[in-house]
């Protein structure tokens, strides 16, 4: 909800610029609003920083950040919030941004939690907003017993035979991840065809993993602790049983951008328009990384640094006419 004023609210900080998201987007913007002498908050709703990489990719390696051939969620994550500490922005963790008002000292953001923000400006890098995992129909009842959605750690799965279901990049990323401690791993997936890249496919095929396509989960199996097996329905209409300990139901998810959509932002399906500056239609307002949205727009974690510089330094002249735009690079400070 968008209003002109917020009352009751117990003010948790007062700052030039308001984060909201903490993902890889929104920490690299905490540590640019610092380098260009502005005070930020980040708020996000998970109780920990790194957005959806923490929560459900922290494991797995990732390719197209710059500078790393490759490198682990979690680490990726731990080199951004060390960044950002440099200026020590203030995290409201485990918080969702619910209200929005203006009034003459800026922008005043409630939080589920009945406290609120003031800002000068806000950058929303809210990724995919909240998300949902799309279950898996033969998994009721098997989640907490063996069946799940992402592997926080992997080690934890180190002997088991492990079955990943779904055909995208996420199932493909599981199989490599999984693949060097598990006893075994399986990929099943109900087309014949993979949604994943070609690069992704190549590199499973190479290590000799059993991918069972035009197959779907018919049944599993256990005790009241795990899951034992599970059985298999092929598309010529016979069964097959593996042998399993974990399922990983990587079908993918849904998401929502929740409160935020009710903020009279201008949308494009559950993204927001912005303008070259990173800018949306309402004034002191922008969003960077996987939220944003323009033509030809490539959703990378790359992508999203740069959007950030650039909403930061936009919102610095905003809040400042007499600033610079660009304040010169980084390598030129002490």
């Amino acid at each position: 909800m968008s209003r002109d004023t917020l009352s009751g609210e117990e003010v948790a900080a007062e700052v030039d610029v308001l984060i909201v998201g903490a993902g890889p987007t929104g920490l690299y913007a905490a540590y640019y609003a610092g380098f260009r002498g502005l005070s930020a908050a980040l708020v996000d709703s998970l109780p920990e920083p790194g957005g959806q990489v923490t929560a459900m990719y922290p494991e797995k390696r990732i390719f197209d950040v710059a500078g790393f051939p490759e490198i682990r969620g979690r680490d990726l994550i731990s080199g951004l919030v060390e960044q950002a500490d440099r200026y020590e922005p203030t995290y409201l963790l485990g918080r969702y941004a619910t209200d929005l008002a203006v009034d003459s000292r800026g922008l005043l953001v409630g939080l589920g939690d009945g406290s609120a923000v003031r800002a000068g400006a806000m950058l929303i890098t809210a990724g995919i907003g909240e998300f949902t995992p799309r279950p898996l129909p033969a998994g009721d009842g098997w989640l907490e017993r063996g069946v799940v959605h992402f592997i926080p750690e992997i080690a934890a799965h180190e002997g088991r035979d492990v079955v990943v279901v779904g055909g995208g990049d996420s199932a493909f990323d599981w199989v490599l991840a999984l693949h060097p401690v598990a006893n075994s791993v399986t990929l099943v997936h109900r087309r014949a065809r993979f949604r994943a890249q070609d690069g992704l496919i190549r590199e499973v095929e190479r290590l000799d993993v059993p991918l069972i396509t035009g197959a779907e989960v018919a049944e599993i199996r256990g005790d009241e602790h795990r899951v034992r097996e599970i059985e298999l329905e092929l598309s010529g209409g016979d069964t097959k049983v593996l042998r399993a300990q974990t399922v990983v139901a990587a079908l993918g998810f849904t998401a929502e951008l929740g409160p935020i959509a009710e903020w009279e932002l201008e949308l494009d399906k559950r993204s927001i328009k912005v303008d070259t500056t990173m800018r949306t239609n309402r004034e002191r307002i922008y969003a960077a990384g996987d939220v944003a949205s323009y033509p030809g727009k490539v959703k990378l974690i790359a992508t999203g640094f740069g959007e950030a510089a650039t909403a930061v330094n936009n919102i610095a002249v905003e809040l400042d006419p007499s600033a610079r735009l660009f304040p010169g690079h980084s390598t030129n400070t002490g």
